[in-house]
């Protein structure tokens, strides 16, 4: 059944894309920190592209097994600057499947040297329906419950929200660690609401070896993201808030593929027991050489 909802979710058109994309390619490289809601301070280098898709599975109590999925292309237009589209779908058991919505996101890096922590500022527009369900954050008094309704009513609902974080990372030997604040709010009504996000991640092995290998310890990357509910400007509180502890597993493949893994646990009665992730990378390098390539060489 999992499957299933994975392959739907996924859409043909984001597994055609991402698979013609590593076929017609000659050199690529995804990024390789595999946070799935944790940001770093890292930022798309300027002119590449990256294709990411990240799919959350699970089952809320009282509804169905559901796998929904969030495909994501970020472009680095400068250096200090990485703009983002995701594009976000879902399919859920015995219900239906569908496009949820898209959202623009911009992160600015305004301090381009190494600190020993470094700050990113994070500007988001979401247009969804309150059918989404990629869990991309969790903010707020959200819950179980809101992913449990049925497509057909939770369709109804439009969502045109901005959403800022602080995103605060440093690195620190082999690990990287970073924490997020999070605060959204819908533009037509409600209060802010407010969460966080903060991961832990590092290479099994810190010195890459000389040789090309796929099976190799510096390539598998592991750690653990936690994320979660605080509540809003009515009351900045823990309580009937949900909560997720998420150990992370990245592997770097071959050709700049990135292959993402990690299984999420609730921590409170409003959270889901579990929620599974899975995620798909691929960067292409300076897309803008593509379309003036051919211009050069025809003198």
């Amino acid at each position: 059944m999992l499957s299933i909802l994975f392959k739907k979710a996924l859409g043909r058109g984001c597994w055609l894309a991402v698979c013609v994309a590593i076929l017609i390619s000659a050199e690529g490289r995804a990024q390789d920190k595999p946070y799935f809601v944790t940001y770093s301070h890292d930022l798309e280098e300027p002119g590449n592209l990256e294709i990411e898709t990240k799919t959350a599975l699970a089952r809320p109590n009282d509804g169905n097994h559901f796998g929904a999925t969030a495909m994501e292309l970020e472009y680095g237009t400068r250096a200090w600057w990485t703009t983002e589209l995701y594009l976000d779908g879902q399919a859920t058991a015995q219900d239906s499947t569908l496009f949820t919505g898209f959202r623009l996101e911009n992160r600015i890096r305004p301090l381009m040297r190494n600190h020993a922590i470094n700050p990113v500022f994070y500007v988001e527009y979401e247009n969804t329906s309150g059918a989404d369900k990629t869990i991309l954050e969790v903010v707020g008094h959200d819950g179980q419950a809101d992913l449990a309704e049925p497509n057909g009513e939770s369709r109804r609902e439009h969502q045109h929200e901005a959403e800022l974080k602080l995103i605060l990372s440093s690195n620190v030997r082999d690990w990287n660690i970073s924490e997020n604040f999070i605060s959204e709010k819908d533009l037509s009504h409600a209060p802010w609401e407010f969460g966080y996000a903060v991961g832990a991640t590092r290479p099994l092995r810190g010195a890459a070896s000389s040789r090309e290998c796929t099976f190799c310890a510096e390539k598998f990357i592991a750690g653990v993201e936690g994320y979660g509910g605080l509540g809003d400007t009515f009351a900045l509180t823990m309580r009937d808030t949900s909560h997720y502890i998420a150990p992370l597993l990245g592997w770097q493949l071959p050709k700049g593929v990135r292959f993402s893994f990690s299984p999420g646990f609730g921590l409170t009665s409003t959270s889901m027991t579990r929620v599974y992730r899975v995620g798909l990378a691929y960067e292409f390098n300076q897309i803008g050489s593509w379309f003036h390539g051919s211009q050069g060489g025809a003198e």
